[in-house]
């Protein structure tokens, strides 16, 4: 008998509000969703339905008002500041449409920064950061800030970042939203990559053509997932 391995990341009646003043908004409505090791989900729906606070309460850069998030057998929300942190640096990848590099840091600084938030220490930090930038094809790059870097070498940073601490899933958001069409392309399949070394990959996107690319496209409408789609055999 074969006994199914459970979830990286399961997620049950998840609510998010979010207040201002005497103004409630229900971003997020009783979500349930479930990410399996290595796979390739595409979250997909219309601007303003919740898509991106989705990735932000399933990953814990936000707290959620009800429900469970349970990532790698820990509940997120009995989580101490500390522990998430060190969870987000050690199991999860972020590349978002805006880079988030931070400006002052040249880019093998931005990489390190994982390592550094994990409490990884030494000259191992140094090197890995430089195999990470070599890997997306920066080793050349990693002396300069982000404002010497075109808009897809800062994307590839972002990616060599979130890859550095070798994480089980990635999450992407408009990851090639910033972009020409070209380096798009070359971003794409950068993460397309990652997921086929056997990390999970979350791309938000309104991108059909991305969309067809995952192994299930998850709906989200109205802060709610209304097709949680099927993966492919």
């Amino acid at each position: 008998m074969v006994i199914a391995s459970p979830p990286l990341l399961s997620a049950r009646g998840v609510h998010k509000t979010y207040r201002s003043g005497t103004t409630e908004v229900d971003a997020l409505r009783g979500v349930d969703l479930d990410i399996a090791h290595g796979e390739c989900v595409a979250i997909m729906g219309p601007s303003g339905n919740g898509k991106t606070t989705l990735l932000n309460c399933l990953s814990g850069l936000d707290d959620i008002d009800a429900g469970t998030v349970t990532f790698d057998g820990e509940d997120l929300a009995t989580l101490n500041d500390a522990r998430r942190t060190e969870q987000r640096a050690n199991r999860m990848g972020f590349v978002f449409q805006s880079f988030n590099l931070i400006p002052v840091f040249s880019a093998i600084e931005n990489v390190e920064l994982p390592l550094l938030l994990s409490g990884t220490r030494g000259r191992g930090v140094r090197r890995r950061a430089a195999e990470m930038l070599d890997r997306v094809g920066l080793g050349h790059r990693g002396a300069h800030r982000p404002a010497e870097l075109s808009g897809g070498e800062q994307q590839r940073v972002a990616i060599a970042r979130a890859l550095v601490g070798e994480p089980a899933l990635v999450w992407a958001d408009e990851p090639t939203g910033n972009l020409d069409a070209e380096t798009a392309a070359s971003i794409l399949e950068l993460l397309f990559e990652v997921n086929a070394d056997g990390r999970a990959l979350v791309i938000i996107t309104h991108d059909p053509s991305i969309g067809a690319r995952a192994e299930r496209i998850v709906g989200v409408r109205s802060g709610m997932v209304d097709d949680p789609g099927t993966a492919t055999p």
